[in-house]
């Protein structure tokens, strides 16, 4: 398989930056995401946002909820911004994460929204658990420690 930085195909359209800040991220999951033609058009001009999406187990199908694809203009026939769009996944692992989010405090979260080395449109899946304050000040020291730290190595080094 192709590194996602030599092929030209793989490119990244929306990341939820914030998640990895709001939720501990135990596992993630590449998923597929049914797609209107317009959809498409729309994502290949990076005009979308995932940042207050969730993704939802309903009725034996994974859902992608509140996500928002921009409407391409030259479309004939558009498409609603904020549709739920349908996210592909096998059965065994619709199964586990139905699991998952039975748990107390577990949820869905979308990562990234990107066209992989094919060029097809995918979206990772996070299954997490909500931090407290606490937990954010500590992540948040960490961030700071490494970056002082990766400071000093510099200006020694």
């Amino acid at each position: 398989m192709a590194k996602p930085k030599d092929n030209p195909n793989y490119k990244v359209i929306a990341e939820n930056r914030r998640a990895r800040y709001d939720y501990a991220i135990e596992d993630d999951l590449e998923c597929g995401i049914v797609l209107t033609g317009s959809e498409v058009k729309s994502l290949r001009q990076n005009t979308s946002n995932i940042a207050e999406s969730y993704a939802a187990v309903e009725n034996g199908e994974l859902w992608l909820v509140n996500a928002d694809i921009a409407p391409y203009e030259q479309a004939m026939f558009g498409h609603e911004d904020r549709r739920r769009r349908k996210l592909l996944v096998n059965r065994r692992e619709m199964a586990r994460l139905w699991n998952d989010t039975q748990r107390k405090g577990m949820t869905l979260v979308p990562l990234v929204l990107y066209f992989n080395h094919k060029g097809i449109a995918k979206v990772k899946i996070g299954i997490a658990k909500g931090k407290k304050a606490p937990d954010k000040r500590e992540t948040a020291a960490k961030r700071d420690w490494q970056r002082q730290k990766q400071r000093l190595l510099k200006e020694q080094g």
